[in-house]
């Protein structure tokens, strides 16, 4: 993880707790079903941000080690989950975690992998991994199928300050194969999807961070053209963003 990779959230904390979306619970069946993942085992959410993804084990009766080297995301997933037996935050990176080698049943990067340095993080998985540790890499990535998807992306690549530089989709199957490399890797991917009205499309744009925030120049032409697209789609005050939630599967 670069040092900007790092920081860039900071200021989008709360955006990205009420507005991000979630992950569908069947990913946890399916890793239970297909790779023995099992409430025995110890989980390392890598990357962990506020703890989208670890609430996902957590709910499921699992523990789980959530790393993050954003103090103030951090500091947020301990606000929402520390309440939960299994939870335990550190900060750490992806190429630093601070994990014991050996230690690690499954690791799991939710929207976070093309943070990455994938050479030394691949290093590291392996490190703190078991010998039959799985790595479980999962993005939401946002569909640009209808008319108001593809030009919400359209507002995104036209406001965004280096969306198309960052975004996770550069990230292609023979980079991931390269990642698991010897081994293979499966994907399986599941429906998701958003419900927003005018608010919550605000918040779902404001928690991306390299969409311009309030005190910054552009933010004024951003949320009018946003206006405008919301008028134009919303039926009944309302607007659906669907994912397909993507699964890469494998051993290192």
């Amino acid at each position: 993880m670069t040092n900007n990779s790092t920081t860039r959230f900071s200021n989008r904390v709360d955006d990205y707790v009420k507005y991000r979306p979630h992950y569908p619970k069947t990913i946890v069946e399916f890793l239970e079903d297909d790779y023995e993942l099992s409430t025995d085992k110890l989980i390392a959410d890598i990357g962990a941000g506020t703890g989208i993804s670890t609430a996902l084990f957590l709910d499921a009766g699992y523990k789980v080690i959530a790393i993050e080297p954003n103090q103030e995301m951090r500091a947020k997933s301990v606000e929402l989950l520390g309440n939960y037996p299994g939870f335990k935050a550190m900060n750490g990176t992806a190429e630093n975690t601070g994990l014991e080698s050996g230690s690690i049943d499954f690791i799991i990067a939710g929207q976070a992998f093309h943070w990455f340095d994938r050479e030394k993080s691949r290093a590291e998985f392996k490190r703190v991994l078991t010998p039959d540790g799985i790595v479980a890499l999962i993005w939401n990535e946002r569909k640009t199928s209808s008319d108001f998807e593809i030009e919400y992306d359209q507002l995104i690549i036209k406001h965004g300050n280096d969306y198309v530089k960052v975004d996770h989709r550069n990230i292609n199957n023979e980079q991931i194969g390269a990642f698991f490399a010897p081994e293979t890797f499966r994907l399986n991917v599941f429906p998701n999807k958003q419900v927003f009205d005018f608010e919550g499309l605000t918040g779902r744009l404001l928690s991306s961070s390299y969409m311009p925030t309030c005190d910054e120049a552009g933010y004024e032409p951003m949320m009018n053209d946003l206006e405008i697209l919301f008028a134009r789609y919303q039926q009944e005050g309302f607007i659906t963003i669907n994912y397909d939630t993507k699964v890469y599967v494998g051993k290192l």
